[in-house]
């Protein structure tokens, strides 16, 4: 069958060469390759993540690490900031995990705010919170440093950041911004098969782990860091994973951060642009889109042209591109075309193309 190419919120698309180191042969996961072959990576990893932390990679989704920062770092009470359908999910996670939480909801399309998350913390009752960076429900993309500024305020807090779909796409430096724990998915921009996750944890993270019990076994973040010094991960890792993502970096830093994060500015105004030639708006509040992804307004909000999505995604995906319909409460009220990953000026052309063809039919 045909392959029909991805502009999803991800999974993204993989390159060739990435798939070529996925799909290296074997080696013993607690042998001197495997070890030679995890520490090779974390100078690059430690480069992206702007952090002198060792950077930690999880065989699971990116939810593993979101589950295992609530094990770890709850004690009291975690603040869960709500913006959308995936940090709305954590507020629910939090519970299932026996934890007491409370939402701070803002609507769908709008960004956490510093001064909402000053109001909270204020009361002395959280000793974490969690954030999504770049909600991809909504295409929100909420101010970090910003939020993150609040630490000084109160030290004692964990923040807990979710940058799944951000990370490698925009700076987010994580020593000089003093959050604690700052996790991804492979899946997004990283541009690798979906089962992997990266994330460092704060000094301050690592030491209150260490006091928390049943923080479980399989997310320990202590166990994290005494194999990581070790070049090792605490259970059986995704060797193909590591491979591909050593594959990964060296694109990364062949291109340069900077680059990289142009580049994606770049391609995402180039979406905005196309939505706004067709007389479409934005779902998100102006000044707070994401830079990997677009969610275009279709009825959601007052204003703007609406189409039949499901007939606009048919008729894109005869052309050969998948695109999405919209998630939870606002499927079908917007619509989402991602640019992260490995995208380009060319490929993101060749999407519009696709799509100007399809809105001629609707």
């Amino acid at each position: 069958m045909a392959h029909v190419k991805l502009h999803i919120p991800g999974p993204v698309e993989v390159s060739e060469k990435t798939f070529k180191a996925f799909c290296r042969p074997m080696i013993g996961h607690r042998g001197q390759g495997f070890k030679d072959l995890y520490a090779a990576i974390q100078p690059q990893l430690q480069q992206l993540l702007y952090t002198k932390q060792l950077v930690y990679v999880s065989t699971s989704s990116a939810w593993g690490v979101m589950e295992g920062s609530i094990r770890n770092l709850v004690h009291k009470k975690v603040l869960n900031c709500m913006c959308g359908a995936f940090s709305d999910k954590w507020f629910d996670v939090s519970k299932k995990c026996g934890k007491e939480a409370e939402a701070l909801q803002v609507p769908w399309g709008s960004p956490i705010r510093a001064e909402q998350i000053d109001a909270k913390l204020a009361t002395g009752q959280f000793d974490a919170l969690t954030l999504i960076h770049n909600e991809t429900s909504t295409g929100v993309m909420s101010p970090l440093a910003e939020i993150a500024a609040l630490k000084k305020k109160y030290p004692d807090v964990m923040f807990i950041v979710d940058a799944v779909s951000s990370l490698s796409a925009t700076k987010i430096e994580f020593d000089a911004l003093g959050i604690d724990v700052l996790l991804a998915g492979t899946q997004k921009a990283f541009a690798l098969p979906p089962g992997a996750a990266v994330f460092a944890a704060s000094p301050a993270a690592l030491a209150k782990a260490a006091t928390t019990k049943d923080r479980g076994y399989y997310f320990d973040f202590v166990e994290f860091q005494k194999n990581a010094e070790q070049s090792m991960t605490p259970s059986t890792p995704s060797i193909s994973h590591v491979y591909a993502l050593q594959s990964k970096l060296e694109d990364i830093f062949a291109e340069g951060l900077e680059a990289r994060f142009a580049r994606h500015t770049k391609l995402v105004g180039m979406t905005h642009a196309w939505a706004a030639k067709h007389g479409f708006t934005l779902f998100p509040e102006p000044g707070y889109t994401s830079v990997t992804l677009t969610c275009v307004n279709n009825g959601a909000k007052p204003g703007g042209r609406t189409v039949d999505v499901a007939k606009l995604q048919k008729l894109v995906k005869d052309r050969g591109f998948l695109i999405d319909g919209g998630y939870g409460k606002i499927k079908g009220t917007t619509f989402r075309l991602s640019n992260m990953g490995d995208e380009t000026e060319a490929s993101m052309n060749n999407l519009y193309a696709a799509l100007d063809e399809a809105m001629k039919q609707l």
